[in-house]
């Protein structure tokens, strides 16, 4: 009996502890050893944007798809983001304007203004990629947003690697724990939520940090 009840606690354990812990660790090295392949598209996530002008945050990511672009890694580059109301430019448009200001050819730049969140974001731009034939993407974002984005691309039949941003507040050096915990705290809601049919925003209004249970 005694043996049967520490099998218990150990399963327990397992399941409150280990299992969590393995999503966390997940997130954390993606971030940190990113595999990036050549892709005909690279899509830039959304991130706030003001009357236009794309946020610290949007502008990072931006600066690392032109990067990749000009690399020859991709041909085109694919911004996603809806607006809030009252906007006059979606996350997605603003991304688009400052791609062609920066060099990046108007044909090359494609924008679909959809998605206040990861998922819907994803979501978005997967059904526009099926409809087009496109089965392989280079997703950019933030290091630690990494994992969930290309989790939930594969999971709608778009394979995915992530190249993660260079510069701007959300780099690793300059990303706290704090968004390390929200991002390991939202790709486990989404392994697990998110199958019940439980849909958890994580859109942040300010910053374009990922965060569960806010939005």
């Amino acid at each position: 009996m005694f043996k049967l009840i520490r099998r218990f606690i150990s399963l327990i354990f397992l399941v409150i502890i280990g299992i969590p812990t393995f999503f966390f660790a997940q997130v954390w090295y993606e971030a940190h050893y990113p595999k990036v392949t050549s892709s005909k598209f690279a899509v830039v996530m959304g991130a706030a944007q003001y009357d236009g002008r794309p946020s610290d945050a949007l502008e990072a990511r931006l600066e690392e798809a032109l990067r990749i672009y000009k690399s020859g890694l991709v041909e085109k580059v694919l911004t996603v983001g809806g607006g809030a109301p009252g906007d006059r430019f979606t996350e997605a448009r603003a991304g688009r304007r400052w791609l062609i200001a920066n060099g990046i050819k108007r044909n090359d730049a494609i924008e679909i203004g959809e998605g206040r969140d990861t998922i819907k974001s994803v979501k978005a731009f997967a059904d526009y990629f099926k409809l087009n034939g496109i089965n392989q993407v280079i997703i950019v974002t933030d290091p630690y947003h990494c994992k969930r984005s290309m989790y939930i691309s594969d999971d709608l039949g778009i394979n995915a690697t992530c190249s993660p941003v260079k510069s701007g507040p959300f780099t690793l050096e300059n990303s706290s724990l704090r968004y390390l915990w929200r991002e390991g705290n939202a790709y486990i809601a989404y392994r697990t939520l998110e199958k019940l049919g439980i849909h958890v925003s994580d859109h942040l209004e300010s910053t374009g940090l990922s965060a569960i249970g806010l939005g």
